[in-house]
């Protein structure tokens, strides 16, 4: 980007991928995202109607991608008021974040993340000597 950067090309790509994904969000399914203390954070998701076999949940490259893979149901509808469509939602993550396991329970998908921060990085008290 310019040439008072060195090693920054990375960090400019997770920009720009962030704001793609964001173009492309639709809205659907509706998210919370929550700080539980200093390192952890989750991801809730609504999703009444999907089981855990309807939803794929994938992590590379900074990348966490939600999806459905739900079959459409043959079945005679009189009113639908509940969605269920396809959809994919993606989250840019930190490089220094994991993702530490995901669950499913009454309609609500739950991600839990954890920013793992390397001993050297975090703060230190130097002694006076």
């Amino acid at each position: 980007m310019t040439p008072y950067a060195v090693g920054f090309d990375r960090t400019f790509d997770r920009l720009f991928d962030y704001v793609t994904h964001q173009a492309e969000s639709t809205g659907y399914p509706p998210y919370n995202i929550e700080k539980t203390d200093e390192y952890n954070y989750t991801i809730e998701m609504a999703l009444a109607g999907f089981g855990k076999k309807d939803i794929e949940i994938e992590f590379a490259e900074g990348l966490l991608t939600v999806k459905s893979v739900k079959e459409k149901e043959e079945k005679e509808t009189l009113y639908k008021g509940i969605s269920q469509r396809n959809f994919t939602r993606k989250f840019t993550l930190a490089d220094d974040i994991v993702v530490k396991g995901a669950k499913l329970e009454n309609g609500m998908l739950t991600i839990d993340l954890e920013r793992i921060v390397p001993e050297e990085k975090k703060p230190q008290l130097i002694t006076v000597k």
